[in-house]
């Protein structure tokens, strides 16, 4: 019954950042734009919250399913920007950059919430697989930091059409953008296979997993010392 409560918990999770996350990643990324000069995101109404504006259909599966996915790409006119390049990566950086606040934010809950007794009495409830409303307020809020994390460094590799791509065409010549338009279909072969690896690969040994484990790790730590500190 207790893993089937953390399993019900971790799709919730992951359900509720395909609703509530991914629409602030990607009108993150239309923000950006804006403030940099190009309004077309607004223009077609991507500066939104509303998920259904954002969702992907094999996107969302995939979030569901394995925990990585994606939304609907927003579409950016460069040219628009002051510093071509430039904006471009800082357009695509907005969006992990909106999923490490949303990994935080949960994280900071998380701590907050161990400074109340009833909290720390949670805490130590889930270590013994003991579930009630609090505890798995807990496990919930650590579910959504490790998705976050997750999405987050899945979109930083630098494979079309994920964010990471764009951030690394800021530091290569503009002949790079033609080869890459040249070969988009057998770039569009190694993100599928990447993505089937990441999926197939153990957890334990998925290079994905270990980056996300080190920073699940040092993003407790840097809020853990709130409950160590201040108690109620």
């Amino acid at each position: 019954m207790n893993l089937d409560i953390q399993t019900f918990l971790k799709y919730f999770a992951r359900i509720a950042t395909l609703l509530l996350v991914l629409p602030l990643h990607e009108s993150a990324h239309g923000l950006m734009a804006k403030w940099l000069g190009d309004d077309t995101a607004q223009r077609q109404g991507r500066i939104s919250l509303n998920p259904f504006v954002h969702l992907d259909p094999l996107g969302s599966i995939l979030m569901v399913l394995g925990g990585f996915g994606w939304a609907k790409p927003v579409e950016v006119n460069p040219m628009r920007f002051k510093h071509y390049r430039a904006g471009y990566a800082l357009t695509a950086l907005a969006g992990p950059v909106s999923n490490l606040l949303a990994s935080f934010v949960s994280a900071l809950a998380f701590a907050i919430i161990l400074c109340f007794r009833s909290g720390k009495a949670a805490f130590y409830r889930l270590l013994d697989n003991q579930y009630d409303t609090m505890s798995c307020l807990l496990l919930l809020l650590q579910f959504l930091v490790v998705v976050n994390i997750g999405l987050a460094l899945f979109n930083l590799i630098p494979v079309p059409p994920l964010d990471g791509f764009n951030i690394l065409r800021a530091f290569t010549p503009e002949k790079f953008d033609r080869w890459v338009y040249q070969h988009q279909r057998e770039i569009n072969y190694v993100f599928f296979t990447l993505f089937i690896l990441i999926n197939v690969i153990p957890t334990q040994y998925s290079p994905l997993a270990i980056a996300s484990d080190y920073l699940y790790r040092l993003m407790m730590k840097a809020v853990l010392w709130i409950p160590d500190t201040f108690s109620v």
